[in-house]
């Protein structure tokens, strides 16, 4: 395993470089095999979590089963302080008897300072955790302004309660005037954004603002400095669900173009000749790249987690990465 610092200025603390998803972990994925999957990670060196306040509704979950299930591993195996804990909140459900929804009206509970506070501390509560070392907020919300937002992540981080917060689902603008007003507030800035990103790409859509466009990526290089604290992104889905080691499923909505076909035979290519796996390449890809960024990655079993764990310590050649950019 490897590791990388992650700060926001004031605050910074070491994380693995491959961060474990635990979405699944007490709804599709079973609490025995969620335990022996987060045993092998920490085995493994793995030391970055990351969960939400809302997971997992959509496979009949109450919405924090996922943060449950890390309080009983690690209660279990004692092993609070041997981990960062990543969580996200303001995507749960704002009415309990309606459904959530990615379009509008999406039900979700938005940024508001009164939800941010309370969230934070049920995070807090049902983690069993004296402090949560990443707070997201899981989707960015435009009805609240932006300075009570980041106030309210403030006031948290300043009562000891969150280490480093982030956002997610975003747009770049966003990011940057987020950042911007917390220096205007005098409280720590955003030091994480966490979008999808993965070897293959999305058509171009000026409305998808989840994607981690080469923009923001360049955008987060040009942090690090006294005066613009840095900015580390983070992943989801890089794997696409196994979309790109399998033809046989379907790719994303927006992904399945020609370029992402192309890109993923290339994929396939690169990594016979490496002597790794497609998801190990595509996860070393993202790893190694101009600007690196940690994927998080959302393994089944034991037998996925060990798959991916070799994407850890998996360098790519230039001539390699050269290609796997051509295509």
């Amino acid at each position: 395993m490897r590791y990388r610092t992650l700060g926001d200025g004031r605050t910074s603390f070491d994380v693995s470089t491959l961060c474990l998803g635990t979405m699944n972990m007490g709804t599709l994925t079973d609490e025995e095999t969620s335990f022996a999957i987060l045993d092998r990670y920490v085995e493994a060196g793995g030391t970055f979590l990351d969960t939400a306040n809302n997971y997992s509704y959509w496979a009949d979950g109450h919405g924090r089963d996922s943060e449950d299930l890390i309080n009983r591993w690690l209660t279990s195996r004692g092993a609070r302080g041997h981990v960062r804990i990543a969580t996200k909140l303001g995507a749960a459900k704002k009415d309990p008897a309606l459904p959530l929804s990615n379009t509008p009206p999406t039900n979700f509970q938005g940024l508001g300072a009164e939800t941010v506070a309370w969230e934070a501390y049920e995070s807090l509560r049902h983690l069993g955790v004296d402090r949560l070392d990443v707070l997201y907020g899981h989707v960015d919300d435009l009805d609240t302004p932006l300075a009570e937002t980041v106030g309210a992540f403030g006031k948290l981080q300043a009562e000891g309660a969150v280490g480093i917060s982030g956002i997610s689902n975003v747009a770049l603008w966003r990011v940057v005037e987020a950042r911007e007003e917390a220096l205007r507030q005098g409280v720590a800035p955003y030091g994480l954004v966490q979008e999808q990103l993965s070897y293959l790409y999305p058509t171009p859509d000026p409305d998808r603002h989840n994607w981690a466009s080469p923009e923001l990526l360049d955008y987060a290089r040009s942090t690090g400095t006294d005066d613009r604290p840095q900015l580390a992104v983070t992943a989801y889905s890089p794997l696409l669900q196994g979309a790109m080691v399998r033809d046989d499923k379907e790719l994303w909505d927006g992904y399945g173009h020609p370029t992402s076909l192309e890109r993923r035979r290339v994929l396939h290519d690169v990594a016979r000749q490496v002597g790794a796996t497609p998801n190990q390449v595509a996860l070393a890809w993202l790893l190694g790249g101009p600007v690196p960024v940690i994927p998080v990655i959302g393994p089944s079993s034991v037998a996925q987690l060990d798959e991916l764990l070799g994407a850890a310590d998996l360098d790519l050649d230039p001539e390699v990465r050269a290609r796997l950019d051509a295509a």
